[in-house]
């Protein structure tokens, strides 16, 4: 039996696609709780906050990141997040969820070793349910 995501972790400065994603999570029951940030800089500040106060509880084990937000982008907010995330001792599973259908941004997510894989807007559900599954 699969266990189930706790916590999971949206980076996207798109509303309309945070609240279909998260109806989504909701509705499929995929995990129980979610955060939710605007942009690159408040996902890397509460990883940086989490990282002096650590609680495991508070960590999500699933992130779906956008790469093209305003104040920090994905690639900034990687950069940042690779540097901390072993520092954490859980798996974290990281998605780069973009619009960008461009071969060099695919590639250059795909070689990161904290991005898990590269999903293209919109994301189909079963591709959502697979994300939360495989991360299970």
């Amino acid at each position: 039996m699969n266990k189930k995501i706790k916590l999971a972790c949206i980076i996207d400065d798109d509303k309309i696609y945070v609240n279909l994603v998260r109806r989504i999570i909701e509705t499929k029951k995929l995990c129980d709780h979610l955060l939710i940030f605007k942009d690159g800089k408040e996902g890397i500040d509460y990883f940086e906050t989490l990282l002096q106060n650590f609680d495991k509880e508070q960590l999500p084990e699933v992130i779906l990141l956008d790469l093209n937000m305003p104040v920090m982008d994905g690639w900034e907010f990687l950069e940042r997040f690779t540097k901390i995330k072993n520092k954490f001792n859980s798996p974290i599973t990281l998605y780069v969820v973009s619009s960008s259908i461009n071969a060099i941004d695919i590639e250059k997510a795909k070689s990161l070793s904290s991005v898990q894989n590269y999903l293209i807007k919109p994301v189909k559900i079963d591709e959502l349910e697979a994300v939360f599954n495989k991360t299970a």
